[in-house]
């Protein structure tokens, strides 16, 4: 999956339903030069939260716009970064039109670029992205990130490699309470830094 000179993700592949987009996201480069530090990874998996419609959405119907989810109703290609428990940063990538509040949780990656600075930033050598909260740690994705513009630096959402419908494996979503059999998590499988469905 290596390579060097890589152009935007194609803002089109983000239209068209959250969960097509979470899908045509698995093959795409997440890259970070946060504090000057190069580092990038493969999508290997995501998750797609459709909305106000959507119970396990940080923005369903019975929350609304709040001071947390308000990035998830901002312009599409933007990124929408929360705290899991009060300390993982999440990373996702806006989805909807604005005003409508679907994004895909990036779930993991195949490190790609900087391994040593994701591995002095995760305090360990291995499991460097097999996770949300480790991603962005790995990659230096925090809080000040929330609202910025995939398209440009520090974080970039960048072409990849398109994956082939034989390589994907859906399920429903991890870590949630609410419509937990929804088939919105997609994946490379077979992939290390993906985790098993429960089942």
């Amino acid at each position: 999956m290596a390579g060097t000179d890589r152009g935007d993700f194609p803002a089109e592949d983000l239209e068209g339903g959250c969960a097509e987009a979470a899908r045509r996201l698995l093959g795409a480069v997440l890259s970070s030069t946060v504090d000057g530090r190069a580092t990038s990874g493969v999508i290997v998996e995501t998750e797609a939260y459709l909305g106000p419609h959507d119970p396990a959405s940080h923005a369903r119907a019975s929350v609304g716009r709040t001071a947390r989810n308000s990035a998830m109703f901002g312009e599409r290609g933007t990124l929408y970064v929360y705290l899991s428990h009060g300390i993982h940063h999440c990373a996702n990538v806006v989805t909807g039109e604005v005003g409508d509040p679907a994004a895909v949780l990036i779930r993991a990656l195949e490190p790609l670029e900087g391994l040593g600075v994701m591995a002095a930033r995760r305090r360990r050598e291995a499991d460097l992205c097999n996770g949300p909260g480790r991603l962005a740690q790995a990659l230096g994705i925090a809080i000040r990130h929330n609202g910025h513009c995939l398209s440009r630096p520090p974080v970039r959402l960048l072409a990849g490699r398109l994956v082939p419908d034989s390589d994907v494996g859906t399920s429903g979503r991890i870590g949630v309470s609410r419509a937990t059999e929804w088939p919105l998590r997609f994946f490379l499988r077979g992939h290390p830094a993906v985790k098993l469905p429960r089942g």
